[in-house]
């Protein structure tokens, strides 16, 4: 029991000694330290007022340095405002110079303007002085020239306009005679050229179409089996066709009568259908009929597409091909339509080559430009009418529409593509042979041309010669003028243009002559 209190006591005193001697070791490590501390924050005080002292130095030396350059700059811009106010003073003194003398001279002008005036005052005075004087003597010269010409004024005046009007006829007449020979010279022989070299390759046949059809017949005992018991045969067909079948004392042949050519063509296929079967009878003949129509359907769609490829013409509507085939069945004074397109169309495509215009163009115009004639029985209006509104219809080319639209004259050409279709029609119609016209209408058209001629003052007689295509007019020597011929001839030519309808072209001849008669007795 002692032993362990000693031995805890040992061990207490150990743990006691050690502590005492951490805690005096602990005083004076902090003792150092503080002593450090101390070191550092006197030699820290010394630096601060060191540094003090050098910035206080530094900062005077900036002052002076600052002072003396803002002295510097204050003497600078002194210097600098002065001379600028001495130029300012100087250029002052040169403006109020220039015023000064500007006024001067203002002052000079007004009096010059002042000496002006009066001058003008006294001029105008001694002007007016003038014109009454040189008034008074024109009254009195007009007055002695009264009595001595026998003329009042107004007369006079009226005689001299007179006579100005006479050499103002003169004068336009000479100019519209130089200007059409100028015009003849130069184009005559350029379309001379292209119109004959066109014609010449294009050699196409003439024949007219005849306006009725002939059918012939193995025998005449087959007439009496076409007609039927009481008629009933011929009945069906004309009822069915719209034909008239004429039977008369013509020997084995009946004939065909109809105005519509495709009626006319199913009829006389239909009968020598019914001949060659040998059966004749309604039913018979419906069937005929039937079959005929269609044959000529079918042909009239091979004779559009034939026509396409002869003037190479392509992308046309089928309708269009459609119609284009219905004119081979239709005339305009017995020549056929059809016929009389192709050549219009290769017409202005060989003239538009020659021009260098397009060819295609003109053909394709040329192709339709009646094609309005397909219908011209089934829509009321004119064949031009129709064929602009049917190629509108189908989104035909602008420049086509129009050549339609200008070909007999009714709008004014206004592309070159029109003119040259305006020009193959009147080349294909004016052909040898190519057209007939009826009687009555031919001699209507001969006394309207005439009519028109001597219905202008001046007009003695008028003949028309070679069919109407020249027309020769008698003046009156005393009464028109050479020079008041050529306008006359211009303005029956254009009368004529205006009220007539023609093939080709008519020649307007005016002949004027002086005679003298004296008898040897």
């Amino acid at each position: 029991m002692g032993i362990e209190i000693v031995i805890i006591l040992c061990v207490v005193s150990l743990i006691i000694g050690a502590a005492v001697s951490g805690i005096i070791q602990f005083k004076r490590g902090i003792s150092y330290r503080i002593k450090n501390a101390e070191a550092t924050i006197g030699s820290a005080e010394k630096e601060a007022e060191r540094i003090l002292e050098e910035a206080k130095k530094n900062a005077e030396s900036s002052k002076k340095e600052a002072l003396i350059e803002a002295k510097e700059e204050i003497i600078k811009s002194r210097n600098e405002a002065e001379k600028d106010i001495k130029e300012r003073r100087i250029e002052l003194s040169r403006q109020e110079r220039r015023i000064q003398q500007k006024e001067e001279n203002l002052d000079r002008k007004l009096d010059n303007i002042e000496r002006k005036e009066e001058l003008l005052q006294q001029k105008n005075k001694t002007a007016e002085d003038k014109l009454a004087e040189a008034e008074v003597i024109k009254k009195s010269q007009l007055d002695i020239l009264e009595r001595i010409s026998e003329f009042t004024m107004e007369q006079a005046k009226d005689h001299l306009l007179h006579l100005v009007e006479e050499k103002l006829v003169h004068e336009k007449a000479v100019k519209i005679a130089n200007y059409d020979q100028q015009l003849k010279e130069e184009c005559e022989d350029r379309a001379r050229k292209y119109i004959s070299l066109a014609i010449a390759r294009c050699a196409a046949d003439q024949v007219q179409e005849n306006a009725v059809s002939v059918v012939p017949l193995p025998n005449d005992e087959m007439k009496g089996r076409i007609i039927g018991r009481e008629g009933r045969n011929i009945r069906t067909l004309e009822t069915l066709t719209g034909v008239d079948l004429i039977i008369d004392d013509t020997p084995e042949a009946i004939t065909l009568s109809c105005f519509d050519q495709v009626r006319r063509e199913i009829a006389r296929l239909s009968l020598e259908k019914l001949i060659a079967d040998g059966r004749i009878h309604p039913a018979r003949i419906e069937e005929m009929v039937e079959k005929s129509k269609r044959e000529v359907e079918l042909k009239i769609k091979q004779e559009g597409e034939r026509a396409v490829l002869e003037t190479n013409v392509h992308g046309l509507n089928h309708e269009l091909v459609k119609l284009i085939g219905r004119l081979r069945f239709r005339t305009s004074y017995r020549q056929n339509v059809l016929n009389h397109s192709i050549e219009v169309a290769h017409l202005a495509g060989l003239m538009a080559s020659e021009l260098g215009v397009d060819a295609n163009l003109a053909r394709r115009a040329g192709l339709l430009h009646d094609i309005g004639k397909a219908l011209s029985s089934e829509i009321e209006g004119s064949h031009v009418q129709i064929g602009v509104d049917v190629c509108k219809k189908y989104k035909e080319n602008a420049d086509v529409i129009h050549a339609i639209e200008a070909h007999h004259g009714d709008v004014e050409t206004r592309t070159v593509v029109a003119a040259l279709v305006q020009a193959a029609d009147a080349i294909s119609a004016a052909r040898p042979a190519a057209r007939s016209e009826n009687y009555e209408n031919y001699i209507k058209r001969l006394q309207k041309l005439e009519e028109i001629c001597t219905s202008y003052e001046g007009v003695e007689k008028s003949f028309a010669i070679q069919a109407g295509r020249e027309v020769r007019i008698m003046i009156c020597p005393e009464q028109v003028n050479d020079e008041k011929m050529i306008i006359v001839a211009k303005e029956i030519a254009q009368r004529i243009e205006d009220e007539m309808d023609y093939p080709g072209q008519i020649k307007v001849h005016l002949i004027r002559e002086s005679r003298a008669i004296e008898y040897a007795k």
